[in-house]
């Protein structure tokens, strides 16, 4: 069965070069928008994983991080920051609003898919 990855980006050029990615791999790849959009989609989907980008619409990501761990269901779900923020802070900033990891924009296609892999697994 295939693994299901939630994707949070609201840019189309990043979103585009994920799904290429993700499916290339294997993975079944659902989208959302906005932060309020993937909150709700996390009901129906159930994601193995979340990639959320922090630059959003409405919610930011770090706000969408810790809505989605208030679900119990979610526990277990790793939540990986996917963003362009790179300063000194950022990564911490991340992980304290919920996130299990972190992966730095312009993403890498040569390593991203091995991020992923770390990512399902609980080494991000």
């Amino acid at each position: 069965m295939k693994k299901k990855i939630l994707v949070i980006e609201d840019n189309q050029q990043n979103l585009y070069l994920i799904r290429y990615l993700l499916e290339d791999c294997g993975y079944e790849v659902f989208e959302a928008m906005d932060g309020k959009e993937g909150i709700e989609m996390v009901a129906s989907i159930n994601p193995d994983l979340i990639l959320l980008d922090i630059q959003l619409p409405t919610m930011d990501g770090y706000a969408v991080a810790r809505t989605l761990r208030q679900n119990n269901k979610l526990a277990k779900t790793p939540i990986v920051a996917v963003t362009s923020y790179a300063m000194s802070g950022d990564r911490e900033k991340a992980l304290e609003a919920g996130c299990s990891g972190y992966v730095e924009k312009p993403i890498d296609p040569d390593t991203f898919p091995a991020q992923v892999e770390k990512a399902l697994s609980g080494e991000l």
